[in-house]
């Protein structure tokens, strides 16, 4: 007698939006009791600016959770990026208030719903990057530069999305009078970095709209132009982009050869992100520096 067994299908949704939300830690309460019957795994910021999500689960429930979404007033449009994956890509739940969806902690009123660039579709952005009259902004963290980026964009020199401000000060004001393009994961850094950039005098800013992950779902781009692979926050660590010519740009941080994998220092006091070849993920056994292997190896003997 034979059995019949099914694998359900799981989703990756990706998504936000800058609204005002009143009350936004009552509602934060009332999302992650809403989140746990659904049975979501992931994390979602909730402020009175907006909401920024990234949620797993199967298909029937994330369907129903963009269902939800769209039948709430504030969220009716907003876009939700679906990737397919073979299981949840969270080990937890998190819903939780914040003063900011992105911390930026300005020193001045910035306020993406009301001001930002110009949003370009995959195709129009894909012919921006063609020119060369146009300044490419990466709108990320160096650590997610260094893994994959577009050709040609500037690498920032910050490690948090609150060190842009003065990253910005330093080295843009020459380009104020040039064509600025901004680009990041799904969008939502892009939506305060150019609503930041207008405030401070540059004139002609657009942003990728969707961000790296829907450019490289596009059907008509293809991911084209995009080198390496791009990061993402969750268990996946990483996910393709350019399905035309894909590259490997990633460097082994021990040996400098080609690599593409993201791992954190085993020492848990250190935690590094950095990226790793096979062959020095295992020679080093998780660990960023000898430094760090000492220690855990002191620590386990005492």
């Amino acid at each position: 007698m034979s059995t019949l067994t099914t694998t359900e299908k799981y989703q990756v949704l990706l998504y936000y939006k800058y609204v005002h939300i009143e009350d936004y830690e009552i509602f934060a309460k009332q999302h992650l009791a809403f989140c746990k019957e659904l049975n979501l795994k992931g994390r979602v910021m909730i402020a009175y600016e907006g909401i920024n999500g990234t949620v797993s689960g199967t298909k029937d429930e994330t369907d129903r959770y963009m269902a939800f979404m769209h039948q709430h007033p504030l969220f009716r449009d907003m876009q939700f990026k679906i990737d397919e994956h073979d299981g949840h890509a969270f080990k937890r739940l998190s819903v939780r208030p914040r003063k900011e969806v992105v911390t930026w902690r300005l020193d001045q009123e910035v306020d993406p719903s009301e001001t930002t660039g110009k949003h370009l579709t995959p195709k129009e952005f894909n012919e921006h990057l063609k020119r060369d009259d146009v300044i490419i902004i990466d709108g990320r963290n160096e650590y997610e530069y260094d893994l994959g980026h577009f050709r040609g964009a500037i690498r920032p020199g910050v490690n948090t999305t609150k060190e842009f401000p003065d990253w910005v000060r330093k080295n843009l004001n020459e380009y104020k009078d040039k064509k600025i393009i901004t680009y990041c994961t799904g969008g939502i850094r892009c939506e305060k970095l150019t609503s930041f950039l207008i405030s401070e005098g540059f004139e002609d800013v657009a942003q990728l709209d969707g961000g790296i992950i829907t450019y490289g779902k596009d059907p008509e781009v293809k991911g084209e132009l995009f080198d390496g692979k791009c990061y993402v926050f969750d268990e996946r660590i990483s996910v393709p982009v350019n399905q035309v010519a894909p590259t490997v740009i990633g460097k082994c941080y021990h040996c400098n050869q080609p690599a593409e994998t993201y791992i954190n220092c085993a020492n848990d006091f250190c935690h590094r992100q950095h990226i790793v070849c096979p062959t020095c993920q295992s020679e080093h056994q998780h660990f960023c520096s000898k430094e760090c292997e000492e220690l855990v190896a002191a620590k386990q003997k005492a």
